[in-house]
């Protein structure tokens, strides 16, 4: 029998368990660099104990085996736009992400740009959008999007605000900002 790790007295099928005092304990275990975070493999071991094999045991992954062929995370999004100038003001100015230098932007037949969010990356692709612009659901948590952590929701609702920037909370009510850039491309922010 495999036996469950406990992180700080919690594990995953304890009835006190809660997501985000579990997420608080579990930062606590990420290294945070432009490398990466710990790995979803990693963190599942950390939640499930360790895998024999390609089986992970029965009570936590049912019957099947498990697919694996090595990922470890998202290494970027690629975002459609119109006009790279207009959209590296938004997301640049407003958002502060920084450009990676070290991306190639001028080995591709379009132009575009690559910006840090945390480890990963967005990448701004200036070409034909395909989709239509118009029409789109108003709350970008009804439509496509990307979704991004941050620490402080409200500070980024008060930075659009004052950019003039429309945004939507969660409809659910968790601390969840939404948000289009000018090409109608959706955001969530977490």
């Amino acid at each position: 029998m495999i036996k469950r790790k406990r992180i700080y007295g919690l594990t995953k099928k304890s009835e006190a368990w809660s997501w985000p005092l579990f997420s608080v304990h579990l930062q606590q275990f990420l290294v945070s660099t432009r490398l990466g975070f710990i790995t979803r493999f990693e963190y599942e071991n950390l939640c499930l104990g360790s895998v024999e094999g390609n089986v992970v045991d029965k009570e936590s992954a049912g019957t099947s085996e498990k697919i694996d062929y090595g990922v470890v995370g998202m290494h970027h999004v690629g975002i459609l736009c119109e006009n790279l100038e207009r959209s590296l003001e938004f997301y640049q100015n407003v958002l502060g992400l920084e450009i990676n230098a070290a991306r190639p932007h001028d080995k591709l037949p379009y132009r575009g740009a690559w910006l840090w969010v945390g480890s990963e990356m967005i990448h701004l692709m200036e070409l034909p959008n395909p989709d239509p612009l118009t029409g789109r659901p108003e709350h970008g948590g009804r439509d496509r999007h990307a979704c991004i952590s941050i620490r402080d929701v409200s500070k980024l609702h008060a930075i659009l605000d004052k950019a003039g920037i429309p945004s939507t909370l969660s409809r659910s009510r968790r601390p969840a900002i939404f948000t289009k850039d000018s090409d109608a491309n959706a955001l969530e922010f977490t």
